[in-house]
């Protein structure tokens, strides 16, 4: 075991000196040409700006996220001596370390698997050095922290999923698969607590909280989504829409996108209840299940999402380690079908992303194995969470009728003769 920790204490380093390098040389044309960095540089810098004078920024298209995400942009501001820029991935990569840390623990406790600090090390610097310039790696910390906390402290994990939840809503999910009963109801009513009490306090510092709705019902169909990828498809086929950089993303116009995009609203009400069906009839828990709901959740919604942006796999790559430190998840072959996925989606951005957004055959069969893995993970994820929390047939149906006379004998030792 100490060999294990080792090797991981090893290559986390050695890993992230790599994504760090690649950061670095961000302008080569195969790396993105700068416009990885560039988010942090320029968009995030410039958010930051209207932060520190106290209000969100309402009038800001790109501006779609909840009131929480404030504190994370500016907490670059809060280490001197560095441009934002530095300090940026600085605080990113102590999250990174944060997570990795909190999987080796988690991993190293009786009955506990490594496995998953090991996918984490080596499989988020498949996605290069995105994960560094974006600030998913901070919000995936608060779910992988919540998930590994609600075990001892249902409250505790309540509370660290909220606040993940007013920073990029999604690690709320990670909340639907505690156990029902006392575990619940301590989770949930604490997480709404501290809710209330973090966006008053955020309210009362910043003006305009809710800003980002507004920018949110506006969004379209993103390329990269899986209604993207089919109008992309479509393209070929006669469509006469075409790309156009939107909402701080590159989307779909063009006829029957609105069509596309109410149909993956449909499709995510669909998952909601499918998800909701599936606790009203769960009947079994083990250790895993609280992980391996919130990975299902999640891929559930990135997959109906009209937006399935590449930092999106930061998310999926969190939860999949966090199945694998238990021994009894049901997740392992998603977690495989993931990580496949984080390395094409490597592939089709930043290296290939004009295809992708010319929507040529190569860009259109990048993002059909990306979003057929995906596809591919959700719905496996969700059809082993279902049957792992079902009572054994021998359990869910007794026998209700007289007993065979065999049964009522009593038992007798065979006579030696």
């Amino acid at each position: 075991m100490n060999r294990r920790v080792l090797s991981l204490a090893v290559a986390w380093p050695v890993t992230r000196a790599t994504m760090l390098w690649l950061l670095v040389h961000d302008s080569v044309p195969l790396l993105g040409r700068g416009s990885v960095a560039r988010e942090v540089w320029r968009l995030y810098f410039h958010w930051f700006g209207v932060l520190s004078r106290g209000a969100f920024p309402a009038h800001d298209t790109l501006w779609q996220y909840p009131p929480g995400a404030g504190a994370v942009l500016l907490a670059p501001g809060l280490l001197p001596g560095l441009t934002y820029f530095q300090a940026f991935v600085v605080l990113t990569l102590a999250a990174d370390a944060l997570i990795a840390l909190a999987l080796v623990r988690a991993g190293t406790r009786p009955g506990r698997s490594l496995r998953g600090a090991a996918l984490w090390v080596g499989a988020l610097p498949l996605l290069l050095h995105l994960p560094l310039a974006r600030y998913d790696v901070q919000v995936t910390a608060f779910a992988v922290i919540a998930l590994l906390t609600l075990p001892r402290s249902p409250r505790a994990g309540g509370v660290f999923a909220v606040l993940g939840g007013l920073v990029k809503v999604w690690p709320a999910l990670v909340l639907l698969g505690v156990e029902r009963g006392r575990a619940t109801r301590s989770a949930w009513t604490w997480a709404a607590g501290a809710g209330v009490l973090a966006f008053g306090i955020l309210a009362g510092l910043f003006d305009n909280p809710l800003a980002f709705l507004r920018q949110q019902g506006g969004r379209g169909i993103q390329i990269e989504s899986l209604g993207g990828t089919a109008l992309s498809l479509a393209t070929h086929a006669g469509w006469s829409g075409r790309s156009r950089y939107r909402y701080g993303a590159v989307e779909l116009v063009g006829p029957h996108v609105s069509a596309v995009a109410t149909a993956c609203l449909a499709l995510t009400a669909i998952a909601f209840g499918l998800l909701v069906l599936w606790r009203v009839r769960a009947r079994r828990w083990t250790e895993s299940t609280p992980y391996d709901t919130a990975l299902c959740a999640v891929l559930l919604f990135t997959v109906t999402s009209r937006v399935i942006s590449p930092q999106y796999m930061v998310w999926l790559l969190g939860l999949a380690a966090v199945c694998l430190t238990s021994r009894h998840t049901v997740q392992r072959p998603v977690a495989a079908l993931v990580v496949a996925a984080s390395a094409v989606s490597a592939v089709a951005y930043p290296a290939l992303y004009r295809e992708v957004v010319g929507c040529t055959w190569t860009g259109c069969a990048l993002m059909l194995l990306r979003n057929g893995l995906l596809a591919a993970a959700a719905a496996l994820s969700l059809v082993r969470l279902w049957r792992s929390t079902r009572l054994p047939a021998a359990d869910a149906a007794p026998v209700t009728g007289p007993r065979p006379a065999s049964a009522r004998l009593p038992h007798r030792a065979p006579v030696p003769h």
